[in-house]
């Protein structure tokens, strides 16, 4: 299959151009480099010995979307692009609106336009809001505490409503819950520009010495060591569920699917710090600071029904996402110097 990945130069979406050019599809990738570089396209075309054609783009410019779809032809469209930073959408709730939906209605719009009928979104977890249930279901109630949660939580809804309108076309939600580490071959990996919003690229710099102290967002969560609780689930095994959404999507029903991935195991803040520290002999300084607008308690999932459906399954341990995840951070420390 001929695939393209906007967002695809990306933490994510990197890793699933590795897994797809593995397993023998063609890649192609449409990024702005407003939190990636190019350098990881090179890196996955050296590690594949694949050629990735490469759009340095917006997607949310419809001219430019529209172009990449006339000069390729697709099979599928996994949709990457789109700000991702519960805490800065908190503060710039516009951006993320502007930016997120705009992205994906040029993307839509282009599908349809040119007759390509599957649509693979990049969605989150953050979708099910401060539902108490737990595991969390596809099935589970639905809403948001963040403007990034309000964005897929929309484009959910537009791509159902897309569906509606167009009998032949496939849209497939999967939603993230937190991924971690980095490919086995330190290829790609999580490498944000400038302070990290999340938990596991902020441990790998204050360990490595970039950055003085890790601050965990409360301590006082009804949880049994007072920190937020989440499935930190490994990007390899993250990219394997994209892949495997493209490969069974034969077998899906027209119209919308929602997939959790994850690894069905609630972890907290501390005990990943815990973990980290065992894994790579590192004692992470951190302090404890108050509750993070836009965070719920306990996060994690149900996953059986992409086990069913997508015959996927999370197998990557915690140990190895940390290695990874500081391996590739120590690499990247070493290019610099």
């Amino acid at each position: 299959m001929n695939v393209l990945l906007t967002g695809g130069a990306g933490y994510i979406g990197s890793h699933t151009a590795l897994e797809l050019l593995r397993a023998g599809h063609d890649v192609v990738i449409a990024d702005d480099f407003s939190n990636s570089s190019e350098s990881s396209v090179r890196a996955i075309e050296k590690e594949t010995g694949k050629k990735v054609r490469l759009y340095a783009c917006d997607v949310s410019d419809a001219l430019k979307c529209k172009m990449i779809f006339e000069e390729n032809k697709f099979d599928a469209v996994i949709h990457f692009a789109g700000y991702k930073a519960v805490g800065e959408s908190v503060a710039k709730p516009l951006m993320y609106f502007r930016n997120n939906f705009l992205s994906a209605i040029a993307v839509l719009e282009s599908m349809l336009e040119h007759g390509v009928n599957l649509f693979v979104f990049s969605s989150s977890a953050t979708v099910y809001g401060t539902c108490q249930d737990m595991p969390l279901v596809e099935s589970s109630s639905l809403g948001v505490t963040s403007p990034y949660g309000r964005t897929k939580l929309v484009i959910e809804q537009m791509c159902e409503d897309v569906c509606k309108a167009n009998p032949d076309f496939k849209a497939v939600m999967l939603r993230y819950f937190n991924p971690i580490g980095a490919d086995a071959s330190l290829a790609v990996g999580e490498n944000p520009k400038g302070i990290p919003n999340n938990l596991m690229p902020y441990l790998c710099k204050v360990a490595s010495g970039e950055l003085d102290h890790l601050s965990v967002f409360g301590k006082d969560y009804d949880t049994p060591d007072g920190t937020c609780i989440r499935d930190f689930i490994h990007i390899s095994d993250l990219a394997s569920g994209h892949m495997a959404a493209v490969e069974k999507s034969g077998s899906l029903p027209k119209g919308i699917s929602c997939f959790n991935l994850g690894t069905g195991k609630g972890t907290s803040v501390d005990e990943l710090v815990s973990i980290f520290n065992s894994v790579n002999g590192n004692k992470v300084k951190f302090v404890y600071a108050g509750r993070r607008p836009g965070d719920v308690p306990v996060s994690y999932a149900d996953v059986s029904k992409a086990n069913e459906v997508l015959g996927w399954k999370a197998s990557h341990s915690l140990e190895d996402a940390c290695a990874t995840a500081y391996a590739y951070q120590m690499k990247c420390s070493e290019g610099r110097h």
